[in-house]
């Protein structure tokens, strides 16, 4: 649904001739540096505890990233839900339980 919603959007605008992965993943990667933008210099209690306008910022970052990726996966034809199950097997087996648990370390940088 919402996918649809983005691509009516894109075309009431003229926008599809814009919406190349190159561009969309160009954007993606500015709409979430704008989201670390807003944790740049705040303390770890500060990032767990934001205040209302940075909520309101977050959010509105949080929307705008996840509106340029299913954008991106809908002019690619990526099936989301498929890409992150895959992966989640994928990351299964590099980080099993019993090497990855409580241990923030790169499956290639930890003593096993």
């Amino acid at each position: 649904k919402i996918q649809n919603q983005l691509e009516k959007f894109a075309i009431e605008r003229d926008w599809e001739q814009f919406h190349t992965p190159k561009n969309l993943a160009m954007a993606l990667s500015v709409e979430t540096s704008e989201l670390v933008e807003i944790f740049q210099w705040l303390k770890a209690e500060e990032s767990n505890n934001p205040n209302q306008k940075q909520i309101e910022a977050i959010n509105a970052e949080v929307a705008d990233i996840a509106m340029y990726l299913l954008r991106f996966c809908s002019i690619l034809e990526i099936d989301l839900e498929k890409a992150i199950e895959d992966k989640l097997v994928k990351n299964s087996e590099k980080y099993p339980v019993n090497l990855s648990k409580g241990n923030a370390r790169k499956y290639n940088q930890r003593e096993e």
